[in-house]
């Protein structure tokens, strides 16, 4: 493998993750721009170490032949290893929070630039340039058809940040009964420092035609509560 080759991988592979990381960081994901270059930066690194390891093998075996019994060279050995360790990376990036879960996109793209750098680093640069376009098109594109699949769907979640237990309770059992909405579940998250105050998390039924900006719009007119948003 020349120099020119190696440039060649390292610049794709920090271009490929750099590309799809600065998507992440203008989503203010956790992992980012950075992140995502080193991820794809290294997985390359390790598909190249295979390389080196396959041609040094060879020419071993070329110069005594009697080796060529005893040296072998598995293709996908390391490869494999960068994507389980990867798998470790992309779960600290999945947060757990008042019973919702984020992050799990963002350690699905890592993942996949890991497997990206893979193929940059093996040499394989017409399937590593169309699938870090995929990975974009999915990751920017088909967001808006999430959000639209989301909107048909009538059972939603919204979180609910209070000051006033008691009021905040009071005026979205009042708002949701006067509207139809029909409450599934409901969940507290209390801040033992602070009293009266703390979270609640809402799975709750919705009519056909109602419009959720609206329905968060109402519930912050209640006094006794902070802030709401959908999960």
């Amino acid at each position: 493998m020349t120099i020119k080759d190696i440039l060649i991988r390292v610049l794709l592979a920090a271009l490929v993750g750099g590309i799809i990381g600065y998507e992440r960081e203008n989503k203010n994901r956790p992992a980012g721009f950075r992140t995502h270059i080193l991820v794809c930066l290294g997985a390359t690194v390790v598909s190249m170490i295979q390389l080196y390891d396959i041609e040094y093998t060879i020419k071993l075996v070329q110069g005594s032949t009697e080796l060529s019994n005893v040296l072998k060279a598995d293709v996908g050995r390391l490869g494999a290893q960068v994507i389980t360790g990867i798998g470790f990376i992309g779960a600290g990036t999945i947060i757990h929070e008042k019973g919702s879960v984020k992050g799990l996109t963002t350690a699905a793209s890592l993942w996949t630039v890991g497997c990206i750098g893979l193929a940059v680093g093996k040499g394989y640069y017409s399937l590593s340039i169309i699938s870090a376009l995929s990975v974009i098109c999915v990751l920017e594109f088909l967001k808006k058809f999430e959000n639209a699949f989301r909107e048909k769907c009538t059972i939603v979640r919204f979180q609910v940040d209070y000051n006033d237990k008691e009021l905040s309770v009071t005026g979205i059992t009042h708002y949701f009964q006067e509207n139809g909405i029909k409450i599934k579940n409901i969940e507290f998250f209390l801040e033992d420092d602070v009293k009266g105050q703390g979270s609640s998390l809402y799975t709750v039924s919705l009519p056909r035609r109602a419009h959720r900006e609206e329905i968060i719009m109402e519930l912050r007119r209640n006094s006794g509560i902070d802030s709401v948003e959908i999960l």
